[in-house]
C-alpha cells in the first residue's frame, strides 16, 4: 500500500510555496538551532560533536558523534524515506490503518540504520550455480532481543523479525499516568537475566519526559545488559528524554526520525504527531 496521507493544497498556496516554508531560516532554523543547542549542552560530562559539516548544518538532522565511546549517541538518519514516513505520521488526517503501515515501515528503516556494522558475522564458503564464493551471514546463534514497549511499540517493531535473521521477542508494557506522567509496568515478559554478549533494541515511539523509556533500560541493565548493548528505537524524541538517557546511561545509542524542541504539560511532544497508540489503534 502507497503511503500518501490526504494533503490539502489551496490554490494561492501551491506545493512550492510549502516547500519553501519548510526551508525558510525564521522557522526551520530557528527550531533546529533550539533542539541542537539543547543536545549539546546536555553536561559537561556528555558533549557531542557533529557527524559532519554537511549534516550539521541540515535543517532535519541532529546526529552527533560521542567524543569517546562513553558518550550517548544520537542518530536522526538522513533517509528521504524516513522523511516522507514521518510527514504521514505528522499529518492528522492519517487514518489509523495508514498511520499503522506507516510506522511499521519506519521501524524497519531505522532498525535497518541501527543493525550496520552491529550484528555478530560468520564466514565461510558455499557452492553457487557459478562456482565457489566467500560468503558472511548473520549469525544465527546470537539472536537480536526485540523489546517493543505496548502498545504503539508493537507497531514500530512490527517488521524487526522478518528482516533479522535471529531475534526474540520480549514484550514490555507501561503505561503513563496522565496527571503524575510517571510510569508504571503492567507486562513484563523479559527474561531473569540476559545472557552475556547480548544485543537488545528498545523499541518505544515517542521519547517525550523519558520517563518511561529510562524506566524501561532500568530495567534492562538490572538483567544484565550494558547500555553499550542497547540500541532505542523512536520516532520522535524530545529534549528532556535525551537529556535523561545521557545522564543516566552513558555509552547508549539512540535512533529516531526526528527531534522535536517541546514537551508541554500533558507531556506531549509539539508538534510531535499525537498519540502513537491511540492512532494505530483508532481507540
Amino acid at each position: 500500500m502507497a503511503l500518501h496521507a490526504p494533503v490539502h493544497l489551496s490554490n494561492s498556496r501551491p506545493a512550492a510555496f510549502l516547500q519553501r516554508q519548510t526551508k525558510n531560516p525564521s522557522l526551520s532554523h530557528t527550531a533546529s538551532a533550539m533542539v541542537k543547542s539543547r543536545i549539546h549542552s546536555l553536561s559537561s560530562k556528555h558533549r557531542f560533536r557533529s557527524l559532519s559539516p554537511k549534516l550539521a548544518e541540515s535543517d532535519n538532522v541532529a546526529t552527533a558523534l560521542p567524543v569517546t565511546g562513553d558518550r550517548m549517541l544520537v542518530m536522526v538518519p538522513p533517509h528521504p524515506l524516513i522523511k516522507h514516513l514521518t510527514s504521514v505520521l505528522r499529518n492528522e488526517q492519517t487514518p489509523p490503518a495508514m498511520f499503522k503501515s506507516a510506522m511499521a515501515e519506519l521501524g524497519r528503516l531505522l532498525i535497518y540504520e541501527a543493525c550496520r556494522d552491529w550484528l555478530p558475522m560468520i564466514s565461510g564458503e558455499i557452492q553457487s550455480p557459478m562456482g565457489v564464493a566467500n560468503v558472511e551471514f548473520v549469525d544465527p546463534r546470537e539472536p537480536v532481543a526485540i523489546i517493543p514497549i505496548l502498545r504503539a511499540g508493537l507497531a514500530l517493531a512490527e517488521h524487526a523479525a522478518t528482516f533479522l535473521p535471529a531475534t526474540k521477542t520480549y514484550h514490555l508494557g507501561m503505561s503513563r499516568d496522565e496527571e503524575t506522567l510517571q510510569p508504571s509496568t503492567y507486562l513484563n515478559k523479559m527474561p531473569e537475566m540476559f545472557p552475556e554478549g547480548s544485543r537488545a533494541l528498545v523499541i518505544d515511539p515517542m521519547l517525550a519526559t523519558g520517563g518511561t523509556i529510562v524506566a524501561a533500560l532500568d530495567l534492562l541493565t538490572a538483567k544484565g545488559l550494558t547500555p553499550k548493548q542497547i540500541k532505542v528505537i523512536s520516532a520522535v524524541a524530545a529534549p528532556p528524554a535525551l537529556e535523561k538517557l545521557s545522564r543516566k546511561f552513558p555509552g547508549l545509542l539512540v535512533y529516531t526520525a526526528m527531534i522535536d524542541p517541546v514537551v508541554n504539560e500533558k507531556g506531549f511532544i509539539i508538534p510531535g504527531l499525537g498519540d502513537a497508540g491511540d492512532r494505530c489503534y483508532g481507540t
